[in-house]
């Protein structure tokens, strides 16, 4: 066996069906009196069940997390805790909120739960992406990681169908990335084959019957794995395209993620023939990439970027944006050929193998 390195992440996971009523009992452990509760404006109601959940420790709600996490959002929410004499901050919703309580955390220093209510793993993770004028930057730090992350299935089942098909398989593309990363070990490797196996038999389910408590468990346990993966190791050529796609065209993030997944994977299947194999095999397919993308089409999601607000003239610039500063990858990166891969997505032709 290859040698390795497995750092297991710092945080406290409660999972299982009607476990936000415990909200309170879990910001009293962590000494918090004060809670700020974060939500985008169409969770806004989301955000004051969750302060009933708190009670007396509740401070205040700022409904305002958009995608991307813009700097200028952080700052004013910066300052409604501030106003609020605020202790900590719980982030109810999907990434955006989740991305916002993690840049306040970061910046304060104050403790952080967060309640995901999608699949897009990103509340398992010391990763945080903000966007300043329109450049999305990543930065990784332990300190970005949220304290105790709860994982409610009641909070998921209202979900609609599109936005759990596309978190779940940006959740996937975590797991999928992290088998071929170059900090990969066994530990992980486990973790995205168990969540890549779990989300694709959960999603096609949710997709004929939404309200399936097991189908969004499952999903949520793929979700939660997919998340660890993220957080435990490098990620690689899709993450850095869903990013700088993302942040330079206003894309939104989980979508963005399900459309180029497959692309991404079949340009780097050339170089782990044994990742793409094993890939192919959870999802009954000849090749990752092809089954991928027919997993997609089953689900009824956007396959094409144009789709999702991408202007064509976008392609060149993405190409060029990709290869600045590019994330490590396990095949090297040339412009002409990641050009390509950009435009066959931005088209949502099938991917290609070369």
């Amino acid at each position: 066996m290859d040698p390795f390195v497995y750092q297991s992440l710092p945080v406290r996971v409660v999972f299982g069906v009607g476990t936000s009523a415990r909200l309170a009992e879990e910001a009293d452990a962590l000494g918090v009196r004060r809670s700020l509760v974060l939500t985008t404006p169409g969770h806004e109601q989301l955000g004051r069940e969750m302060a009933e959940r708190l009670g007396g420790g509740f401070a205040g709600l700022f409904a305002g997390a958009v995608m991307h996490t813009p700097v200028n959002v952080t700052d004013e929410a910066v300052k409604r805790a501030a106003d609020l004499r605020a202790d900590g901050v719980v982030a109810v919703g999907g990434g955006s909120t989740i991305g916002l309580g993690k840049a306040i955390s970061l910046r304060t220093r104050l403790p952080q739960i967060a309640i995901p209510t999608t699949y897009a793993g990103s509340e398992m993770t010391p990763i945080l992406g903000q966007t300043r004028d329109g450049v999305k930057t990543t930065q990784s730090d332990p300190r970005i990681m949220p304290n105790t992350v709860i994982y409610d299935v009641d909070l998921t089942l209202s979900l609609p169908v599109r936005i759990s098909a596309v978190s779940g398989i940006n959740a996937m593309a975590h797991s999928v990335e992290s088998l071929y990363a170059r900090d990969r070990n066994p530990i992980i490797s486990l973790m995205a084959s168990e969540a890549i196996g779990a989300l694709a038999g959960a999603l096609p389910d949710i997709v004929h019957a939404p309200g399936d408590p097991n189908a969004r468990s499952r999903a949520l346990y793929g979700a939660w794995l997919s998340g660890v993966c993220l957080g435990s190791v490098g990620m690689a050529l899709h993450h850095k395209l869903c990013h700088v796609l993302g942040g330079a065209f206003n894309l939104p993030h989980a979508e963005t993620h399900a459309i180029l997944l497959p692309h991404a994977m079949a340009y780097n299947s050339v170089a782990v023939p044994d990742v793409d194999r094993s890939i192919a095999q959870i999802l009954g397919a000849s090749q990752a990439a092809a089954g991928l993308y027919d997993f997609a089409r089953r689900l009824g999601i956007p396959l094409a970027l144009r789709e999702i607000g991408m202007p064509e003239s976008g392609i060149d610039r993405g190409a060029d944006l990709a290869m600045a500063n590019p994330y490590w990858n396990p095949r090297p990166l040339e412009h002409d050929s990641v050009r390509a891969l950009i435009a066959r997505a931005w088209a949502g032709d099938e991917p290609v193998t070369r």
